[in-house]
């Protein structure tokens, strides 16, 4: 390809060996001088677009989330323009209820809680028998202080135990069915019970020595003498 360049050079403008051999080194820096401005204007292009793109997603997003375009006229000191601005709407209040009355599907209106960290909340809460504090909801997998503050800005809380497991009764699996008992301790709790009698207090769970004071008051309250 080179070689026929050469001798179209020759023949047609008399170029010597020396001057076709500089041109055919000059042409792929000719063709780079040419190609660079065709690329760079089809980038600013694309950028362009995409900016456009993003402007209108906003846009977009900000009537969604209530606020209503307005077009405003201003007089510059050329001529005159019409610019558009945003104005808040008045947001409908939702209805507050009870913590206790909400589903996991309800419960997904809070920012932060997705359909997985919504069913652990329904299963704690149902399985602990009543929450005497919102920070209890810290002992869901997951759940962090900030969104812990988001859930009760959309649910009232109403504190009190409803149901108490009796602890002189209830077998291995019932006990180990509260959030705050596993297998190992309601195990521990039913071989002392066959072995000294039943519980009369919850500091006689104290003479089980593997129990601390702190596990014993977080567990209390929800256990029957």
């Amino acid at each position: 390809m080179v070689s026929k360049i050469k001798f179209f050079l020759k023949n047609t403008f008399g170029f010597t060996n020396r001057e076709s051999r500089g041109f055919v080194l000059l042409l792929p820096v000719l063709a780079v001088l040419y190609a660079v401005p065709v690329v760079h204007s089809r980038i600013i292009e694309k950028r362009k677009g995409l900016e456009y793109e993003t402007y209108l997603k906003k846009m977009d997003s900000l009537e969604i989330a209530g606020w209503s375009r307005l077009n405003v006229s201003y007089i510059n000191q050329d001529s005159s323009k019409s610019k558009p601005s945003y104005q808040k709407r008045n947001q409908p209040k939702l209805n507050k209820i009870l913590f206790d009355e909400a589903d996991s599907i309800v419960l997904q209106i809070v920012p932060g809680i997705g359909s997985a960290t919504a069913g652990r909340i329904v299963k704690f809460r149902d399985a602990i028998g009543g929450m005497h504090h919102k920070d209890q909801l810290l002992d869901v997998y997951g759940l962090t202080p900030e969104v812990l503050e988001r859930v009760f800005e959309y649910f009232e809380f109403q504190p009190g135990i409803k149901t108490k497991i009796n602890i002189n009764t209830a077998d291995v699996g019932t006990l180990a069915k509260h959030p705050y008992i596993n297998y190992g301790s309601a195990k521990v709790i039913v071989a002392y019970r066959e072995q000294h009698g039943d519980y009369q207090q919850s500091e006689d769970l104290l003479k089980v020595r593997i129990f601390s004071q702190e596990w014993i008051d977080r567990v209390k309250p929800y256990l029957e003498f």
